[in-house]
């Protein structure tokens, strides 16, 4: 066997494990015997030369050994307890039954430690606490809590604060009675918070940080001026509800979007182009590709893409989810730019086990991981697969191209989609395959017309015109497609029925491979 292969069933292997322990509790002393067992029999049975022995039993121990490292990584993420999730525990175990009844309240020190996001008539702050004042003694720590305020005064990112107020564990729970139970601890620790605060005091304060943290909040600090000078350019240049499409497309932004303009995005299966996921930036990332492919050779074309992808990455803040979304699009635009979509799944199972790897818990809990994983899949697969059969249809304007990567990114995502958010769109086809060729040409109007607006707001105006023609153009196929009752149908999906589906659809990938 190809050392190639033997690295990729290495690498599935731990992803397994790393699966098979968030939805399983597998005893630690269960992974240790196990480990002991498969480290015997690779001893046993993996003889050099000797036909006596069986060298598929000691490579399937070798597997079953990385399979249960991710047992084990999963495990520990949730061994290590913190300072601040240490004390919430203990608080709510004093509290007792009549908790509603006490509070026990504590200072903590920190800075804000992303942008606020603003959800009606409060905000809610991710706070990187640096110390914890209790029992007149200071107790330092690192670790992120989330607390829940009103909506002014504002806080932006890098302000540093003392909060006080009552230390709570995030609970599980279920939307109705028909909802499995939601693991909320584990869903807040993909983004390592373990305790959250709700309306506690919050006063200004001075802290000393590590010079390399400086520097972080300091380019981070610039990152997010720019981004809100940006933001308002934007909002001078052009009307609603073209505002809230383009940062939605541009910077993610949401939260001050209508709930009418929301609830017509999801009826027609077109969320994941104002979400912040790798079922967005694949996509969108190689149409921009094909679109540069137009002016420039395919190796410019790519560096162009690149770029386009590090400036949308900046422009939403660097989150960790864009981050890792956009190593997957850069991978799949490497790959198209070498023409061996088939060879480059190795890299792209590396690189979602080396973000397993560093925080197991996006495995499950991360629906843009997910998301970015599978789109990424489906076009490295399906494209391919596909091509044969759409050889009639024209690419002028890049419909093929685009038709293609729709219904590829579509099989393997759909059914997750369904399974989170309940809902099936009929209408999804054909309004992608509508809207999505023109994307990449409004977040490039979008671009220079924020830009432009920055530096004179006459000019973003004059450019806002077209940027607005063309973002009202998606928004009126949007409404038109999202308008009957028919539309979209709401549909519960058992999480059995979805793996038989993704088992089956990749032995089908796996079968075609074969044959290609």
């Amino acid at each position: 066997m190809a050392f190639s292969k033997i690295f990729l069933f290495i690498l599935l292997s731990f992803i397994a494990g790393v699966f098979g322990g968030s939805f399983f509790s597998i005893p630690q002393l269960f992974v240790w015997i196990g480990a002991g067992t498969c480290a015997g029999l690779i001893a046993i049975f993996f003889r050099r030369g000797s036909k006596a022995l069986n060298p598929k039993i000691a490579f399937y121990a070798f597997l079953t050994l990385f399979f249960l490292f991710g047992v084990l990584r999963f495990n520990l993420t949730f061994s290590k307890q913190h300072i601040l999730e240490k004390f919430a525990l203990a608080s709510s175990q004093l509290r007792g039954p009549a908790a509603e009844k006490y509070e026990i309240k504590v200072d903590v020190f920190g800075y804000v430690a992303e942008e606020p996001e603003v959800r009606g008539d409060r905000q809610r702050l991710i706070i990187n606490a640096k110390q914890l004042y209790i029992s007149r003694k200071f107790i330092d720590t690192d670790e992120r809590v989330m607390i829940t305020t009103n909506l002014f005064p504002a806080f932006h990112f890098g302000r540093q604060l003392k909060l006080n107020g009552e230390l709570l564990l995030p609970s599980a729970f279920a939307a109705s009675d028909n909802e499995e139970v939601f693991d909320y601890a584990a869903f807040l620790a993909k983004d390592r918070i373990y305790t959250l605060m709700s309306y506690p005091d919050i006063d200004e304060t001075e802290l000393t940080l590590p010079w390399p943290e400086k520097i972080k909040i300091i380019v981070l600090e610039n990152i997010f001026a720019f981004k809100d000078r940006f933001e308002r350019s934007i909002n001078r240049s052009i009307s609603e509800p073209s505002t809230s499409y383009l940062k939605g497309i541009l910077l993610g932004s949401r939260s001050q979007m209508p709930e009418e303009i929301k609830e017509k995005f999801a009826r027609t299966g077109t969320t994941h182009i104002l979400a912040i996921s790798g079922y967005n930036i694949t996509i969108v990332a190689s149409i921009i590709s094909g679109f540069f492919l137009f002016f420039f050779k395919r190796q410019r074309a790519f560096w162009f893409s690149v770029l386009g992808i590090l400036i949308f990455v900046v422009l939403t803040g660097a989150q960790a989810s864009v981050v890792r979304a956009a190593i997957m699009g850069v991978l799949l635009l490497f790959a198209q730019k070498e023409g061996r979509l088939y060879g480059s799944h190795n890299a792209i199972i590396l690189a979602a086990a080396a973000m397993i790897l560093v925080n197991p818990n996006i495995l499950r809990y991360d629906i843009g991981f997910q998301l970015s994983f599978l789109a990424t899949m489906g076009l490295i697969y399906g494209v391919p697969m596909m091509e044969k059969y759409f050889v009639k249809i024209p690419n002028k304007f890049q419909i093929k191209k685009t038709l293609l990567m729709s219904i590829s990114a579509q099989i393997l995502v759909l059914p997750l989609l369904i399974y989170h958010f309940k809902n099936l769109s009929l209408v999804t086809l054909p309004v992608n395959l509508l809207i999505l060729p023109l994307v990449p040409l409004t977040m490039l109007l979008g671009f220079i017309m924020g830009v432009a607006g920055i530096i004179a707001p006459v000019l973003g105006q004059t450019i806002g015109y077209l940027t607005w023609l063309i973002s009202s153009l998606q928004l009126l196929v949007i409404s038109i497609f999202s308008a009957p009752a028919w539309a979209a149908i709401q549909i519960h999906l058992p999480v059995y029925i979805l793996a038989v589906y993704y088992l089956l659809a990749f032995y089908i990938i796996k079968r075609a491979k074969l044959r290609l």
